[in-house]
C-alpha cells in the first residue's frame, strides 16, 4: 500500500467516526429534550390523557386556593388566552406567588385540568435572594433599583 493510500483510508475511517458520532449525539439528545406547552397549545393538541408532559404560563391573580391542614392547591394557569385548572398536593417553591412565571410537570385529567407532580417557578432578572440583599444592606451597598 503507497502513503497515499493509507491515508485516504485513515481520512475517510476519521470521518465515518466522526459522522457516527454526531448522529448518535443528536439521535440521543431527542429524546431528552423537555419543552413544555401553554394552555392553548395543549388545549388544541391531542395529547393523551394521563400522559406526563409540561405546561407553562403565568399563575392567575386570586385564583391560588388552599385547602386547610394539609398542603393542597388549586390554581390556574393561564397564558392570556387560555387557562387550565392545576391541583398539587406538596410543598410549593419559595418562588411561587400569584401573577409568577411557572412551569409545571404532571398529567391531563380533563379538557381544562392537570394534576401537577412537580412545580418549578421562574423569577424575573431583577431577582435577588434574601440573604444577598441583606448583606448588601449592612454594607451599604444596597441599591433599590437593583
Amino acid at each position: 500500500m503507497s502513503i497515499k493510500y493509507q491515508r485516504l483510508i485513515i481520512i475517510i475511517f476519521s470521518l465515518i467516526l466522526i459522522a457516527s458520532a454526531i448522529f448518535l449525539i443528536l439521535f440521543n439528545s431527542k429524546k431528552n429534550f423537555v419543552f413544555f406547552l401553554t394552555p392553548t397549545e395543549l388545549i388544541n393538541s391531542d395529547k393523551i390523557l394521563k400522559e406526563q408532559i409540561r405546561i407553562g404560563g403565568y399563575i392567575k391573580t386570586k385564583s391560588l386556593i388552599k385547602q386547610k391542614n394539609n398542603n393542597y392547591y388549586e390554581f390556574i394557569v393561564t397564558d392570556k388566552e387560555n387557562e387550565i385548572k392545576v391541583k398539587y398536593s406538596g410543598i410549593l417553591p419559595d418562588l411561587f406567588r400569584e401573577g409568577q412565571g411557572v412551569v409545571i410537570e404532571g398529567k391531563i385529567m380533563g379538557k381544562n385540568e392537570f394534576l401537577a407532580s412537580r412545580i418549578f417557578t421562574k423569577h424575573d432578572e431583577n431577582y435577588m435572594p434574601a440573604s444577598i440583599k441583606k448583606q448588601l444592606k449592612q454594607k451599604n451597598y444596597w441599591n433599590k433599583e437593583y
